[in-house]
């Protein structure tokens, strides 16, 4: 999987007139959560801050990336977690990482990539993706680019679950029922198929 290198400050100020402060000063308050743990077994956070357009090569791009976050010298192996936008401006408010590790495995969201031409769009169907990303539990080593997924054998009207799919070293936990993509009818298609029965 691709690795992008992100810089990032410690933040020592807190509440919310700091978090206006830091955004108009163009960054972004951030949080990783460790895999350290405190006293009550809760994952501890570290509060840093990022540059907007330092956040944008992780946030603007359709590409899935292991995060290294390097915080004043220290670098941190991390995933995007969460991500909080304004509802007007669309501009990132708040984002949490999560550190990961090379023997724990974690979740993330992989984009989903179809392959082939398939049977029904050769029929005149049109081929649909119904979801872009399907979260998937692995160590962060054996994450793909990509979900690739074989269509060629897709008819006219037929639909694929993610429960016919499957790949090594990887757990999808999207739910088995979800349709990830479908062969829709085309009107073209449609009145082939009429043609055809008479």
């Amino acid at each position: 999987m691709k690795e992008i290198t992100l810089n990032a400050q410690v933040r020592t100020e807190f509440g919310k007139k700091a978090g206006r402060d830091m955004r108009r000063a163009g960054n972004v308050p951030a949080v990783v959560y460790g895999v350290e743990k405190d006293a009550n077994g809760a994952p501890v956070a570290k509060a840093i801050t990022i540059a907007e357009k330092e956040l944008a090569k992780l946030l603007y791009t359709p590409n899935v990336y292991i995060v290294n976050l390097n915080i004043e010298g220290t670098t941190v192996k991390a995933i995007l977690k969460d991500l909080q936008s304004d509802f007007v401006t669309d501009h990132p408010v708040h984002v949490d990482f999560y550190q990961i590790t090379e023997d724990k495995p974690v979740v993330m969201q992989i984009p989903v990539k179809l392959n082939g031409l398939a049977e029904g769009v050769k029929a005149g169907g049109k081929l649909a993706l119904n979801v872009r990303k399907l979260a998937v539990k692995a160590l962060y080593t054996k994450f793909p680019d990509t979900l690739d997924i074989d269509v060629t054998n897709l008819g006219l009207g037929k639909s694929m679950k993610v429960a016919a799919l499957s790949y090594d070293g990887l757990e999808i936990v999207t739910s088995k029922e979800v349709v990830v993509c479908a062969v829709r009818m085309t009107r073209a298609a449609r009145a082939a198929q009429a043609e055809n029965n008479k």
